[in-house]
């Protein structure tokens, strides 16, 4: 088997997260005061951290991006974070990766404290050896390398792993820590965003993801 391990992205590789994102992008936004942009631009805020979303994609200053997080996270909170749906047959799918022998880790910039609560509501937490995302006290935390990096420590891994996750950051976070980087098509990235950034493989639906984590 080319890997025992297999490191995952939440949102847009295990999750649909747009409607719970965009809404709380969008709370944050009119809290502040800011015009909403279109959609296609708040669906931009899937995947990467949040302070660096709403500072290159609003040009936000240090002090209105902290304001804009706290917002954000707050309507997540209370709301956001249920207006979440796995893929279709990805509880299907862990299971079998699961049964294989795979150990499946989550790696999220999402903070940890949401990811877990998300998954143990749709009961995919069983599948996980390790659920590892961001602290919010620490924004270092959520950068994509960093998460990676703290996965495998927390984990112990000493075999071969490989991170899945359907954005450039996930890429990038994965080839920073020696890991090769599996893009999945059905997410929010794009076959463009996945090449530039080097993704080792591509997977355009669970289907085929599954036949390259497993060799079939």
């Amino acid at each position: 088997m080319r890997w025992d391990t297999v490191l995952f992205d939440m949102d847009g590789t295990l999750t649909d997260s747009q409607e719970g994102i965009v809404k709380s992008v969008s709370y944050a936004l009119e809290r502040l005061g800011r015009e909403l942009p279109p959609r296609d631009t708040l669906t931009a805020f899937i995947g990467p951290p949040l302070h660096e979303s709403f500072s290159a994609i609003c040009g936000m200053d240090e002090a209105e991006t902290e304001r804009a997080v706290c917002e954000f996270r707050d309507y997540f909170a209370r709301r956001g974070w249920a207006e979440n749906v796995p893929y279709e047959g990805m509880a299907e799918f862990l299971a079998a990766l699961h049964a294989a022998g795979l150990r499946l880790i989550v790696a999220t910039s999402k903070p940890d404290s949401f990811a877990r609560k998300i998954l143990e509501h749709f009961a995919l937490e069983r599948y996980f050896d390790l659920i590892c995302g961001s602290h919010p006290e620490d924004r270092a935390s959520a950068d994509k390398a960093s998460v990676v990096r703290t996965a495998l420590t927390r984990a112990d891994v000493t075999g071969h792993a490989v991170m899945v996750g359907d954005r450039c950051h996930d890429i990038y976070g994965a080839h920073a820590n020696g890991l090769e980087a599996i893009g999945v098509l059905y997410g929010y990235g794009g076959r463009e965003e996945l090449e530039n950034a080097g993704a080792d493989y591509l997977a355009a639906d669970l289907h085929e993801l599954k036949q390259l984590l497993l060799q079939e």
